[in-house]
């Protein structure tokens, strides 16, 4: 080899540059129209969505006036409060049979109950009858409630007749056995001023001479209930009426959703649950403490609905959902944030949002000072949903629910046993 060959082969080798030209180019410029095109359509669907949403948000007037209110901490869940699977352990009642039975009543061991589709039943020996109906039909959606009516509190007068409360008819005495129904009091006249709108519960006298009552809202009728709720209205009331005279007067204003009733052992006082509040007040009727007004029971660990007596001496309490501790309550959320409240409604329907409500089912059980005795949990509602009231009668806790197509009954003394 020759000194130039050798030199030749050493030669440095030239750097290579890399234009834009030819397949790495082609290659740039295909990445970088499918990232413009990616922008581009992500910004059209975002700008789709938000435009609507920020209209929404402007221009469409919300249902509901908020106010801001405040809660304590709920309980912490532990003790008495643990959550457990006791209501899981009873049992479906009727079935498919009726539709809503918020609440129940006995005369003797025929149980009478009112449901959804504007009836009062007579639930014996595993048939149904209808013996009331304070409306007409159809009853199939929430727009048909004011005509159809909504039975909601029952209870059982001294005479074997049913004392029931329409949520949007009025007050009723009905006998059983002729299916006579009268007529005591229409929610079209106007107590000291005010209409009353939604009917919620009522309790009465052992002599049947006083019957107290609930009027949840003269704003809001049953059929927004939520609304109700979430609004935080403080214009229910709980009113008084007299069997004999058929005065009506009002003991207690500017409640907040005040719902079930129930008239203590010695007809001293009358408890109220305040739903939105979630807490139950007490109003005294009679005796040295008259006309007064004070806390049962407050900070409770779900949202109260009908109270009715144990066989203990102290009070059922159901709670159609809980206030979790530990846990996120979305009630609690909302109910310092107006502003929040005012923009879920104007996006979402009731029927939408209960299914954020957490499905857990809880009936407590109070000493008559107030104290929590037990708790019976069914956690995701898998038995009974949107309990509304828990009433005792033979050993059996029954159990309504303002939804379900079924009654429930529990064995309390199976439901103790671990």
């Amino acid at each position: 080899m020759s000194e130039a060959d050798g030199l030749r082969q050493r030669r440095p080798l030239r750097p290579q540059v890399v234009t834009d030209d030819g397949p790495a180019r082609e290659a740039k410029d295909g990445s970088s129209f499918s990232g413009r095109v990616f922008r581009v359509t992500f910004l059209m669907l975002a700008v789709s969505l938000v435009v609507p949403l920020f209209g929404a948000m402007v221009l469409l007037e919300s249902p509901i006036d908020p106010q801001p209110l405040s809660f304590k901490e709920p309980p912490f869940m532990l003790g008495v409060l643990k959550p457990n699977t006791k209501l899981q352990r009873a049992e479906r009642l009727f079935e498919n049979q009726l539709i809503g039975p918020e609440s129940i009543a006995n005369i003797g061991d025929v149980m009478f109950t009112g449901t959804a589709d504007g009836r009062v039943l007579k639930l014996e020996n595993g048939e149904v009858e209808t013996i009331a109906r304070f409306g007409s039909g159809p009853c199939k959606t929430r727009d048909d409630e004011p005509a159809c009516g909504r039975p909601l509190g029952i209870r059982a007068g001294p005479n074997g007749t049913l004392f029931v409360v329409d949520a949007y008819k009025g007050l009723f005495e009905v006998d059983p056995q002729k299916r006579k129904v009268k007529l005591l009091l229409s929610s079209e006249t106007p107590v000291e001023g005010r209409k009353m709108s939604f009917l919620n519960d009522l309790t009465i006298t052992r002599d049947g001479k006083k019957i107290y009552f609930t009027d949840s809202s003269s704003k809001w009728q049953r059929r927004d209930y939520l609304l109700l709720v979430m609004e935080g209205t403080d214009d229910g009331r709980l009113l008084e009426y007299d069997t004999e005279t058929g005065e009506v007067k009002v003991l207690l204003d500017q409640l907040r959703f005040p719902n079930g009733v129930q008239l203590s052992p010695a007809e001293d006082h009358v408890l109220v649950s305040e739903t939105t509040m979630a807490r139950i007040r007490r109003v005294y009727v009679s005796g040295l403490m008259k006309g007064g007004a004070d806390l049962f029971v407050e900070n409770l660990p779900g949202f109260p609905d009908n109270i009715r007596p144990s066989s203990s001496g102290g009070y059922w309490v159901s709670m159609a959902t809980i206030r979790p501790s530990p846990g996120f309550s979305l009630l609690d959320f909302l109910s310092e944030r107006p502003f929040l409240k005012r923009m879920i409604f104007k996006l979402f329907s009731q029927e939408t949002l209960l299914k954020l409500v957490r499905r857990h089912s809880l009936v407590l059980e109070l000493s008559d000072s107030g104290a929590f005795r037990r708790s019976l949990h069914d956690p995701d509602g898998q038995v009974v949903a949107y309990v509304s009231e828990a009433h005792e009668h033979g050993g059996y806790l029954y159990l309504g629910s303002f939804r379900a197509p079924f009654l429930c009954r529990l064995d309390l003394q199976a439901a103790d046993q671990p």
